[in-house]
């Protein structure tokens, strides 16, 4: 089983719709047996509450529900667990970098350099744009389900 976690900084917007959109993806796919896929935080700012009400709404437009999704701190024995940790932007790879220190095993990376425009994933809390950031989202699910059936 391939085992992928999304990171953002606070777990109520942007990682847990790339959660949420990843495990339809794999669904629709018919692959979802082979594949554990979660989202977490790198702060502790929103931990128990759940998906911020926007980004419940955009991915409920598209027919994806979050429902019991709770933000949590990615722990030390996540990083050692999962295959695949993937952040939203460079700051959640700086916070991730300061919580871990050198990702030796080669295990994180940006969601949108799956995809033909790397960067980061718009952020909503600031924003306020949730389609702008469901497209990175998407896209980079998309990307990112490319590249895990070529592997």
């Amino acid at each position: 089983m391939h085992k992928i976690l999304f990171i953002c900084h606070g777990n109520i917007c942007r990682s847990p719709m790339a959660e949420f959109v990843m495990k339809k993806m794999m669904k629709d796919a018919g692959l979802e047996s082979q594949f554990e896929i979660a989202s977490a935080a790198t702060s502790t700012e929103e931990i128990g509450n759940p998906v911020y009400p926007p980004a419940r709404r955009i991915l409920a437009e598209h027919g994806i529900g979050c429902a019991g999704k709770t933000a949590r701190q990615m722990t030390r024995q996540d990083y050692d667990y999962f295959d695949q940790i993937i952040a939203m932007d460079r700051n959640n790879l700086r916070n991730l970098k300061r919580m871990f220190g050198e990702d030796t095993q080669h295990k994180i990376s940006l969601l949108m350099n799956y995809t033909h425009r790397p960067g980061d994933v718009a952020d909503p809390w600031y924003t306020g744009d949730f389609e702008a950031t469901w497209r990175d989202v998407w896209d980079g699910c998309e990307g990112l389900l490319e590249n895990v059936m070529k592997s």
